[in-house]
């Protein structure tokens, strides 16, 4: 079975230190940022260890994770010292299922597909170009396995997700080379050879990126609309480039139909 492959992410100190700064409101940063780092851990975490996985001074630390508790977002264990996220998270989760139905109808897709490419599918939700969130996913059982999980973000702009957001967003050349300048790749394009990408991902409806954010991987993506205006969603495909071989082309066909369908279940078009 081959090794999982771990999508990069940067890290969270000096993600958390310049949201902070840049934040007009720190302390909700820090309780984003705190339910988080909770959420992706597999056990709980005392004041120490937060504060200094995410930077922060413990005793403001301790100040946001008290008053998280008294929401009913983490428990604490006065035994142990360490909190853990609460049930009181899956309120909050539950009023955006019943909102946003993309989860239970891209699932399918992404099963299906998932099965028949022996790949990894994943179903991103973009947010304007700050970041993009896993909302959905699907694996094979195949010998790759993508190391991510449901609420990883990444950046907006990075991969073959990337530019479809930027291809069907319209934004200002400026504004996407100065978020362009602080992706990181394994194999980082030339700016302009990124703009004649998004050129190509306009005219065809999907975008490929062949082991330049992850070397040896092909992401392939497709835009999801739910109304007029900026794709808010994309179905996401990730296998191994010589795996694929001959069938890509058909999973770029495939994942472009299965991106339409959706897109007419969600009462959008592109």
């Amino acid at each position: 079975m081959a090794d999982p492959v771990t999508l990069p992410t940067p890290s969270p100190v000096r993600k958390v230190a310049r949201a902070v700064k840049d934040s007009k409101a720190p302390a909700i940063t820090r309780a984003a940022a705190i339910l988080r780092l909770l959420g992706r851990s597999e056990r709980p975490l005392g004041v120490q260890a937060i504060a200094k996985e995410l930077g922060l001074v413990p005793s403001t630390c301790l100040y946001v994770l008290r008053a998280l508790a008294e929401e009913e977002l983490v428990s604490f264990d006065p035994d142990t010292k360490r909190y853990a996220l609460e049930a009181g998270v899956l309120t909050l989760a539950r009023h955006w299922l019943r909102r946003d139905p993309f989860n239970d109808l891209a699932q399918p897709h992404l099963d299906r597909l998932a099965a028949r490419f022996g790949l990894t599918m994943l179903g991103v939700q973009a947010v304007g170009l700050d970041h993009m969130i896993v909302v959905a996913m699907a694996q094979s059982g195949s010998g790759f396995q993508l190391s991510t999980q449901v609420g990883s973000r990444f950046p907006a702009l990075i991969s073959a997700t990337g530019r479809c957001i930027a291809a069907f967003g319209d934004y200002p050349v400026a504004e996407l080379k100065a978020r362009f300048d602080q992706l990181r790749w394994d194999d980082p394009p030339a700016f302009g050879d990124w703009m004649e990408q998004l050129r190509q991902t306009r005219e065809q409806g999907f975008a490929v990126d062949e082991g330049q954010y992850i070397a040896g991987a092909t992401v392939v993506s497709a835009p999801v609309w739910k109304g007029a205006g900026r794709p808010v969603h994309a179905l996401v495909a990730i296998g191994i480039g010589a795996a694929l071989g001959r069938e890509l082309g058909a999973l770029q066909a495939a994942l472009v139909e299965a991106a339409g369908t959706l897109s007419g279940q969600l009462g959008g078009g592109a």
